[in-house]
């Protein structure tokens, strides 16, 4: 690491601080979103959800307010971002930790506050989604024109974070569209949230997070033609129980599939056993957190103990795990080991001699 790194202090965190940030955000949602729909549910449940959902609030602020400041200030590290194999792909995470929020708001507020409550979580949902689309497309561009990527190796479980963006914006809009009174509004969402872009629809059966929560999106779309298809006269009257049967049917093979991919990661992490603590641990705690939903759900809908039972399971599992990724985050943002990023350490140093010579002249 170049010599005065280390001393810049706040101006450091700002630049070390890359769109990876935002995959805490998508963790602590998770749990919250977790702990709100565990199937055995407690008073002191329902609130510590609240108290881990308004943490995420702050943590999405936060890492916004700094994402902000980064650019502002270093203007020119966003194209040596977007330039790296790697950081870039990361840029999806940002809308999926809105996504948490949204989804949380939907559980929280929706039945607290009501009408207008539910019309803001459409609205959020809407430029959510428009947001998710285009970077999923635009990143997507990016590696395809890029040559980053010369050998099967180099390909890594990373470069399917742009493809859940979607994916997940899915899942909160069948969520919302359970709440719209309005019924076009309704047919439209789930209508929307059957559009993937064509290019990327096979991609979704590739890691753990995009076909387990696709199970779950396909499952609750289902759930919500139920009513949704019976109050208009544009589709047949039985459409809504057909998509309610083939969604949980669906469902259920993702769901195997997802366990498959489950196994696979746990095989992995114990061959690879000892592994030092990174931010990637992140990484691990949404695609997990969203198995964990579609098993809950799974268990609602067919009122099955066992798929309730693994699910509450599996979600404390995550839970910890958070817990642990938290404290380990913690510890090495006081040790200021997480801010450094090689390929902008001569950004850093220009930025440290600049504010040396304004010092200088002040004084």
């Amino acid at each position: 690491m170049p010599r005065g790194v280390n001393k810049i202090g706040w101006r450091r965190i700002v630049l070390g601080f890359g769109p990876s940030w935002f995959v805490v955000t998508m963790g602590t949602g998770i749990v919250a979103i977790l702990l709100a729909m565990l199937p055995f549910q407690a008073k002191w449940l329902y609130y510590l959800s609240i108290i881990v959902f308004l943490l995420n609030v702050v943590l999405f602020v936060l890492a916004a307010i700094v994402t902000i400041m980064r650019y502002a200030l270093y203007p020119r590290s966003w194209s040596l971002m977007m330039h790296n194999p790697v950081d870039p792909l990361y840029l999806a995470t940002c809308p999926i930790g809105f996504a948490t929020l949204i989804e949380m708001w939907v559980f929280i507020c929706v039945p607290a506050w009501g009408y207008w409550a539910t019309t803001l979580a459409w609205v959020l949902w809407m430029i959510d989604t428009a947001v998710s689309v285009v970077t999923t497309l635009s990143i997507t561009f990016l590696l395809l024109c890029e040559t980053h990527t010369n050998s099967l190796d180099q390909v890594t479980a990373v470069q399917i974070i742009p493809i859940a963006a979607t994916v997940v914006a899915a899942g909160v809009g069948a969520e919302i569209s359970a709440d719209l009174s309005n019924i076009t509004y309704r047919r439209g969402t789930i209508i929307a949230c059957y559009l993937p872009p064509k290019q990327l629809a096979m991609s979704c059966f590739l890691t753990l997070g995009p076909v387990g929560f696709g199970g779950f999106v396909i499952m609750y779309l289902g759930k919500v033609s139920l009513t949704a298809f019976d109050a208009t006269n544009s589709f047949h009257p039985l459409a809504g129980e057909v998509a309610y049967v083939m969604g949980l049917i669906v469902a259920l093979g993702l769901w195997g599939f997802s366990l498959l991919w489950l196994v696979i990661a746990f095989a992995t992490i114990f061959r690879a056993y000892p592994i030092p603590f990174n931010m990637s641990w992140w990484s691990t705690t949404f695609p997990f957190g969203v198995f964990c939903i579609n098993t809950i759900q799974i268990g609602k809908e067919l009122e099955s103990m066992f798929f309730k039972v693994f699910g509450t399971i599996f979600s404390v599992v995550v839970i910890l795990f958070w817990m642990v990724t938290s404290a380990g985050t913690l510890r090495e943002v006081w040790r200021g080991k997480v801010f450094h990023v090689p390929y902008l350490d001569e950004l850093m140093l220009e930025g440290e001699e600049s504010y040396r010579d304004t010092e200088h002249r002040a004084s």
